[in-house]
């Protein structure tokens, strides 16, 4: 917030004080806001800004060929016609003369680096800034003086009055221009005459003490009082996932997960016995020897017993053997060629 004097000191021309005292205006008493000041100038500045490029045709005003190889000159393009000197010259290429520029320079083109260290050398450090009302010789007066600036009062800029964007600029007043602040921005009480219907910015709060102002006692008397009853709130939990808050809302839920936990013990217990039962019978039925003399074991109910083979026949082979009935079928040509008439018999095939 704006440091509020109340009164301001008058200077003559020899810098002495002539007795006279203004009263702090009301525009001086509003809040500086430098992050709005820095936008505001950083937003200025850009109207300053001027593109600047090359012609798009430059240095292609002529339709300049290249000779190709075997003339003892290099390819770069080259003038047509004679009778000049102009003929003949290369053309086009950046190293040519009256030949375009290497990357030609856009309007819409951004400058890579820092723009701050550009023409360091000739900046000069602002001085004070004089801001008059009516031009009585002040200009001439100080327009040689390097370093300081002439703002007129009705004409105030920001770039002018914070340079860089920053807020501290020592300014110079005159007293008429001083004056003529009201009447450019008003106070909070009426309006700017030399503007439309502008007043100052209304401020958010008159004291900012406002811990004092909640401990008024105009405030506590209006304050009901204080609750100390403290209701926590808990954590809603899924019962379908937590057992304890399952059995606040359904207690035989846990008998039915105990019940739950018994059957599949016992299930497991049955396939184990189960496999432990397959596995010793089968031990026991390995361990037993047969015995000599005595025909096995009798066929099984229901197993269809099978055929004897036919002898003197050929037995039908099944139909997925074809290999092994012609291999069959040369064996036993074979061996009635080599036998005599009287040994063939008739055999099983």
């Amino acid at each position: 917030m704006a440091c509020a004097l109340p009164l301001i000191s008058v200077y003559s021309k020899k810098g002495e004080s002539s007795g006279k005292t203004v009263t702090l205006l009301a525009v001086f008493k509003a809040p500086i806001r430098p992050d709005i000041v820095n936008f505001v100038h950083t937003n200025l500045r850009k109207n300053n800004r001027q593109p600047y490029a090359v012609s798009e045709f430059a240095g292609h005003q002529t339709s300049a060929e290249s000779w190709g190889t075997g003339r003892a000159v290099a390819r770069i393009r080259r003038v047509p016609g004679g009778g000049t000197h102009r003929s003949g010259q290369g053309a086009f290429g950046n190293m040519c003369c009256g030949g375009r520029m290497f990357a030609p320079t856009k309007t819409w083109h951004r400058w890579a680096g820092k723009g701050k260290m550009r023409n360091h050398c000739r900046i000069q450090r602002r001085g004070p800034c004089i801001i008059y009302n009516e031009d009585n010789g002040i200009i001439k007066a100080f327009r040689n003086i390097p370093e300081i600036t002439l703002l007129n009062v009705s004409k105030l800029n920001i770039l002018k009055l914070a340079p860089g964007g920053h807020v501290g600029r020592f300014c110079i007043w005159t007293e008429s221009a001083f004056w003529k602040l009201d009447e450019l921005y008003g106070t909070w009480c009426k309006v700017a005459s030399l503007k439309s219907n502008y007043n100052l910015p209304m401020h958010k709060m008159i004291n900012t003490d406002l811990s004092r102002i909640l401990k008024s006692p105009e405030i506590q008397r209006a304050l009901r009082a204080p609750r100390k009853k403290i209701h926590c709130r808990v954590l809603k939990k899924n019962p379908l996932k937590n057992l304890r808050i399952m059995l606040k809302l359904n207690p035989y839920a846990k008998t039915v997960h105990r019940n739950t936990i018994l059957r599949q013990a016992r299930n497991h217990k049955l396939q184990v016995d189960k496999a432990a039962a397959a596995a010793a019978a089968l031990e026991a039925k390995s361990d037993e020897k047969p015995v000599v003399g005595k025909k096995g074991k009798k066929a099984a109910v229901g197993v269809k017993k099978q055929k004897k083979p036919l002898v003197g026949k050929r037995q039908p082979l099944p139909r997925n053997q074809p290999l092994k009935r012609s291999l069959q079928k040369r064996n036993l040509l074979q061996r009635k060629r080599t036998a005599p008439n009287h040994f063939i018999t008739k055999t099983s095939l």
